[in-house]
């Protein structure tokens, strides 16, 4: 049972993380913060030393919610093949998001690269753990007999992850999701030609 300090922080985490991940987190400020809580200035700062604080911790829960969601969805398919297409459909609708504002982990990627070195280490773990995670399910399924042994699951996991982030980004840019669809429809069809 959280304690009524833990709710309010979770209450605070919550709300702020779609608003870092549509604004950035050079583009957020306290008062945003401020603004969609409706909690008091002491309050945020009772929680979080300062606002570097806040967007540590922010983008800590962001990773950590996208990633348990994606690991829970995943972990539903009963082959590698099935994990694989669980992952992939995830990521279908790039314009309404799990969390709003596109995919976390590419959103903070993309401004910690040059600005942020202690989260950009953050997202790149995220990656690299998510990466491994994709190129395990097909070494799996060719250990299994489910794919030839032709399939280089590296590669592979890395054309997926690419592939989907990239896509999300182009669809969010150009507002819509048919391209991502046949992209995702595409993809399951290159891994099927490795389907013994």
């Amino acid at each position: 049972m959280l304690t009524k300090a833990e709710k309010t922080k979770l209450f605070i985490l919550e709300t702020a993380s779609p608003l870092y991940n549509e604004k950035g987190i050079s583009g957020v400020s306290i008062d945003d913060v401020l603004e969609a809580t409706k909690l008091t200035k002491g309050c945020i700062y009772g929680h979080f030393n300062g606002k570097d604080d806040l967007s540590e911790q922010v983008v800590d829960f962001s990773l950590k919610k996208i990633s348990q969601k994606l690991a829970g969805i995943v972990s539903q398919g009963k082959t590698a093949e099935e994990k694989v297409f669980l992952y992939l459909d995830f990521h279908k609708n790039p314009i309404d998001t799990y969390i709003a504002g596109g995919c976390p982990i590419f959103n903070t990627a993309v401004e910690a690269d040059d600005h942020f070195p202690s989260i950009k280490k953050k997202v790149a773990t995220v990656l690299e753990t998510g990466l491994q995670g994709i190129s395990n399910i097909l070494k799996e399924g060719i250990v299994n007999g489910e794919f030839s042994d032709e399939l280089n699951a590296d590669i592979f996991a890395f054309k997926i992850l690419s592939a989907v982030e990239g896509g999300i980004v182009l669809s969010r840019t150009m507002d819509s999701q048919k391209l991502m669809i046949e992209l995702i429809k595409d993809l399951k069809k290159e891994l099927k030609r490795y389907t013994l």
